[in-house]
């Protein structure tokens, strides 16, 4: 009996790669899960349909069809998997702890999402501090700036206080330093001198308390959820300007919304929401917000960017190279 040759499964679609995608069949067998529903999914575990299955690829955008990847998927999984190649930066869709115990790897793609999400950031605090929503707006409706139109504020010689410097907030670093900002930021850990590029390193609270304006670029898990709440709010200075492209948990809107109608937040920047793709009617309402609807990576190159990134931790996966972006819960785990 020959021994069956192992396969990598695609959940969800691939729509830049495709062409990558069918290169890897000289290595495995290629196996697709497009479209379907979680039970589907689920009985197609259960059954012996994947059991060749070594490493999946899957995204965000494919939690539409087989729901997250959590403590009761990673289960049925069958144990022949031993990769999960995840596209996206943010992965709170799947159980890491789960993967973890019954010896799955995990990749994301944070390399690939750092300059298109900071570029957005960016754009997100420009018209933040301008409270550009009210001209914007206004001008469309023939109004010209629009009875609501009052005087913004520069970035030059103001204090960007990033919360998660990793590759986006070091990339997010690099252009506000172009607009004569000044950098702080905080970690759980200080970054080594050549990677903080000059930014100082400050406490949580300080970080708080000095920061015209705070950017958030920290991944979410249960530590991180409501990071920024009434409380956060309280200690920050009159008149922030807080810009979050992160994932919307992070912070508690309701505690936002309070902040933007007392005039603690000047404005807010915001490309990510707490129940996407539901929106909190106060902000919705507020003009003080410059919304955008998650697009921080919505571009072409850094799409297919991704999805290169995604297959290239799958081919050494496979390979016996190693993921080359695990993410960082597992280091030193698996």
């Amino acid at each position: 009996m020959t021994n069956q040759k192992p396969a990598a499964l695609l959940v969800g679609e691939i729509t830049h790669a495709n062409k990558e995608w069918r290169e890897l069949e000289g290595l495995v067998d290629l196996l697709e899960y497009r479209q379907g529903s979680r039970d589907e999914f689920l009985s197609d575990l259960k059954s012996d349909k994947y059991s060749s299955v070594v490493a999946i690829y899957r995204s965000n955008d494919s939690t539409k069809v087989t729901g997250p990847f959590d403590a009761e998927l990673i289960k049925q999984l069958p144990s022949s998997v031993k990769f999960i190649t995840h596209n996206g930066a943010g992965y709170d869709n799947i159980d890491i702890p789960a993967c973890t115990s019954k010896g799955i790897s995990v990749s994301s793609t944070p390399i690939a999402v750092n300059d298109a999400t900071a570029d957005v950031a960016i754009f997100l605090m420009l018209g933040a501090l301008r409270r550009i929503t009210i001209p914007f707006t206004a001008v469309r409706k023939g109004e010209w700036r629009g009875s609501a139109f009052g005087l913004g504020h520069d970035p030059k010689n103001k204090t960007l206080g990033i919360l998660g410097m990793g590759g986006i907030g070091r990339s997010i670093a690099t252009r506000a330093r172009a607009f004569g900002m000044t950098i702080q930021y905080h970690n759980r850990s200080r970054l080594s001198p050549e990677l903080e590029d000059g930014a100082k390193y400050v406490s949580f609270d300080e970080l708080l308390k000095t920061s015209d304006v705070l950017s958030l670029n920290l991944a979410l898990n249960k530590s991180t959820t409501h990071i920024i709440g009434r409380e956060e709010f309280k200690k920050m200075k009159d008149g922030v300007v807080v810009v979050n492209t992160a994932r919307g948990p992070i912070i508690d809107e309701a505690a936002l919304v309070e902040a933007l109608e007392s005039g603690k937040v000047f404005s807010a920047g915001l490309d990510v929401f707490e129940e996407e793709p539901k929106i909190h009617e106060g902000l919705l309402k507020n003009q003080n917000a410059v919304l955008l609807p998650h697009i921080g990576t919505a571009t072409w190159e850094s799409q297919k960017d991704m999805e290169l990134l995604v297959l290239e931790n799958l081919r050494k996966a496979v390979k016996g190279e190693g993921l080359v972006t695990q993410v960082p819960e597992q280091k030193g785990k698996l």
